[in-house]
């Protein structure tokens, strides 16, 4: 195991990682996009984004687009690189504010979250649309890891701080219990070859309708690579 530090908070830090991991010519099988923050107090990052979208989502955005070549070489035809991205529940109550992605006209924690967690789903399927239009030996699932007991509710109001607290051992999953469906869309042979899918309970589900949305999909990733600065070459895709 080793350590390679990376603030999805900053498009910097994303460029050096990416820059340190090409430097040690390593395959990448399987990339996990974790990372996240819940309803926050409204905040910018040093990149001046709304904290949820700018960390939770154009954070592996940008991160996943850097990495996608080195995954495309390292995926073969009986074993396709992998990646995993982890959304939630609430993307099926989220709405994308393509006019205001910053939610600078009207913030609110919970809808700029869900707005985090239905971009990422929305970005899943568009990019498995485009691996699939390249031939690439790379699949891309989006995971809903259920509601796990971990300090990402810190930020929540006090009340469903003492629910929380009183309810866990009940109705909480343990962090391993939350990770099972990202090491199932890891490394289960099931799900070799198998992409755009929306996980749950290590089981294939339904997304939100708008999810399917391949016109959305296409305006938020153009919209997104104006964003992070890289350049939009799915433009030549359907």
């Amino acid at each position: 195991v080793e350590f390679l530090y990376c603030d999805l908070a900053s498009m910097k830090s994303i460029r050096q990682f990416v820059q340190r991991f090409r430097a040690k010519n390593c395959p990448l099988h399987v990339l996990v996009n974790n990372a996240g923050v819940m309803m926050v107090p409204e905040r910018k990052t040093e990149d001046g984004f709304e904290e949820h979208f700018g960390l939770n989502y154009l954070g592996h955005f940008l991160l996943t687009n850097l990495l996608l070549d080195t995954l495309k070489q390292s995926g073969t035809h009986s074993h396709n690189a992998r990646i995993i991205t982890v959304s939630s529940a609430t993307h099926y109550v989220g709405e994308l504010h393509l006019n205001d992605l910053q939610s600078r006209c009207s913030y609110s924690p919970h809808g700029a979250y869900a707005q985090s967690k239905l971009a990422l789903v929305l970005f899943t399927y568009r990019l498995q649309h485009l691996l699939t239009a390249n031939g690439s030996h790379v699949t891309a699932n989006v995971v809903d890891p259920g509601v796990v007991n971990t300090d990402l509710y810190k930020h929540v109001f006090w009340v469903i701080k003492v629910a929380k607290w009183m309810t866990a051992w009940l109705f909480f999953k343990t962090p391993e219990e939350g990770a099972s469906t990202s090491i199932y869309a890891a490394v289960s042979p099931e799900m070799e070859g198998a992409g755009g899918c929306y996980l749950y309970n290590e089981t294939r589900t339904k997304s939100a309708d708008v999810a399917y949305d391949e016109e959305l999909q296409r305006r938020l990733w153009t919209e997104s690579c104006k964003m992070v600065g890289i350049s939009d070459e799915s433009s030549r895709v359907p």
